[in-house]
């Protein structure tokens, strides 16, 4: 993934004011960790406990899914607060955000499927029709829709936008191809780890451009944690492994919770220089 410059109305006084400029760029640091195999390996993880974690709440909450939706929902804007507020990237702020973004995206398309009744090829649709909206708005007004530059609020607000759209476009898609062509949940995965692996030949043999390289690759990854999710949780009779919701979101949320410590104390996932303005490409 490239870097790409901030080009801002501040930016231009900056050029004339080194000192302004240093003070800005220690306000303005990149809100967003580098992409690494580290944020691969845990985004994977989020998407496959946002699908138990969902179920299991839906089974044992007692409130239904509207109730769990709504619960949920406050849970993420509380979380979403504090990670606006924080003045960098923190990792365990950050991935605590995606993790119940992931359980609130799955429920949203859940919701409109189960509790409404709405079929998987209108969800799927609309969905992918808001994430590009929302794609198209953010380039508009910003210039760029590289993380590499999360360091306004602005962009950051664009940023979980597109994240929570990337959930529940990757839901509704991802229970769409499975039911369409009922390959069972392990099929399912690979299916969606070879378009992954698709994706990321094109970037780095063909030329695809990083970032939408990025997005594609950040969609697919919902459909490919939620089947693996599936394959764990879900009772042999269903094609599963019978783990069960618990034990699998509990195994899945201590991995999390050890890469997170790791990368809190190592900070491997942090650019050098902290900031997210660098050099244009």
């Amino acid at each position: 993934m490239t870097h790409e410059l901030s080009k801002t109305p501040e930016a231009e006084q900056d050029r004339d004011n080194p000192t302004r400029h240093a003070h800005r760029l220690r306000l303005r640091l990149n809100k967003v960790p580098e992409v690494t195999v580290y944020f691969w390996i845990i985004k994977v993880l989020c998407t496959t406990v946002g699908e138990t974690a969902a179920d299991l709440l839906d089974e044992k909450a007692g409130l239904g899914l509207t109730g769990v939706s709504v619960l949920m929902s406050a849970l993420l804007a509380v979380a979403l607060v504090v990670q606006f507020r924080t003045a960098a990237y923190r990792a365990g702020v950050y991935w605590l955000a995606v993790a119940l973004i992931s359980v609130v995206g799955t429920l949203i398309s859940d919701n409109l499927t189960d509790n409404m009744g709405v079929p998987l090829e209108t969800t799927t649709t609309v969905f992918g029709i808001v994430l590009a909206v929302v794609f198209v708005v953010w380039y508009r007004r910003e210039r760029t829709l590289s993380i590499h530059s999360i360091d306004t609020t602005s962009r950051e607000a664009y940023y979980w936008l597109a994240v929570l759209f990337t959930f529940a476009l990757g839901t509704a898609a991802g229970d769409l191809v499975s039911e369409r062509m009922d390959l069972g949940y392990w099929l399912s995965a690979l299916l969606f780890a070879l378009a992954i692996a698709a994706v990321g030949i094109a970037h780095f043999t063909l030329g695809l451009d990083a970032v939408w390289s990025f997005w594609i690759a950040y969609i697919l990854t919902r459909p490919l944690g939620a089947s693996i999710g599936d394959y764990l949780s879900q009772p042999t009779a269903d094609g599963g492994l019978g783990f069960g919701t618990v034990i699998t979101s509990g195994l899945f949320l201590t991995v999390i919770l050890g890469l997170v410590v790791y990368l809190t104390v190592t900070r491997k996932d942090v650019a050098e220089g902290g900031s997210g303005v660098g050099e244009e490409g």
